[in-house]
């Protein structure tokens, strides 16, 4: 980030969206390098703030469990199972997402749609849902579709990653 020179919002924004991405692609740790503001005006760095703020509620928001301060400007991040998106509480203190079009599958390769479909399955036989419905299944599905492409980076092999995270979520399921 320090080549870019972002505003504390553009910051976290960079932040939550490839803390999102290392969390689906299955890291178990990350370094966030904010700095300490020691070139900063009075010594204080919006960056560092603002990513301290985040912080809290990505943990709120299960994409990770926890972190820690690693050195004056860093932190240690400890990422969240994939399928804790799955149970990511709805929070009224945080500014609403802009509702985004509904998802299709309709565009998704046969090869995405059936472990897609598999994750569904165990996530609601996991609720207790054994014999879901046709339109249960289609919603748990999409729910799904919905929590992890919203983590995947923009780019051309953006189906692939997402075939991981659906392996990756499964495993977790079944361990």
């Amino acid at each position: 980030m320090r080549a870019l020179q972002p505003t504390a919002l553009q910051a976290t924004q960079l932040a939550e969206r490839w803390l999102r991405e290392q969390q689906v692609l299955g890291a178990g740790e990350a370094l966030v390098i904010t700095g300490r503001g020691n070139n900063s005006i009075d010594d204080y760095s919006p960056v560092r703030e603002s990513i301290v703020k985040l912080l809290p509620s990505l943990r709120r928001r299960n994409v990770i469990d926890g972190y820690a301060e690693h050195t004056p400007g860093s932190f240690v991040v400890t990422f969240a199972p994939v399928t804790a998106l799955f149970e990511a509480p709805k929070r009224r203190r945080e500014k609403p997402a802009p509702a985004p079009r509904p998802p299709t599958l309709a565009g998704l390769d046969e090869a995405t749609v059936k472990p897609l479909r598999d994750l569904a399955v165990m996530s609601l036989a996991v609720l207790g849902v054994n014999a879901p419905t046709r339109a249960q299944l289609e919603d748990e599905m999409l729910r799904q579709f919905a929590a992890l492409s919203a983590a995947l980076p923009d780019g051309a092999d953006r189906e692939a990653l997402l075939q991981q995270a659906l392996r990756r979520a499964a495993e977790e399921y079944e361990a």
